[in-house]
């Protein structure tokens, strides 16, 4: 019997982590109102902050008629793309990442709520 339990603690240990990583869309939307002051997701207009209409897999500082920082752009030209690796880096803590990047935003400390972002970005934009 113990074993039994045991068994099942330990999925559900493991089990967390990969419902975390993939995020839900429609919970995104949700956290996604904390960014939709300065960006759009669902249209390629650039606001205080440049669309992110496309933003996974697109390479950092790449929106035309974005005028990024010199610590953005210096990023983007480093190679760095916006994969789902790096906007969970970001998103956790832009200024971490990019010391000087112009974005206030302190950051998103929930995992899930990264997640979440991440697969509303994802989401074509019909869906959003």
């Amino acid at each position: 019997m113990s074993r039994l339990v045991a068994g099942f603690l330990l999925s559900l240990c493991l089990g967390a982590p990969a419902a975390q990583a993939g995020g839900d869309a429609a919970a995104g939307a949700a956290v996604f109102r904390k960014c939709a002051t300065c960006h759009t997701a669902s249209e390629p207009t650039n606001r205080v902050g440049p669309s992110l209409m496309g933003v996974v897999g697109r390479p950092a500082a790449s929106v035309a008629d974005y005028n990024y920082s010199e610590a953005m752009k210096a990023f983007g030209a480093a190679g760095h793309v916006w994969d789902e690796a790096t906007l969970s880096e970001y998103l956790l803590s832009p200024k971490a990442m990019v010391g000087a990047t112009k974005m206030s935003f302190p950051g998103l400390k929930k995992p899930q709520e990264i997640a979440d972002v991440i697969a509303y970005l994802k989401a074509p934009p019909a869906a959003k």
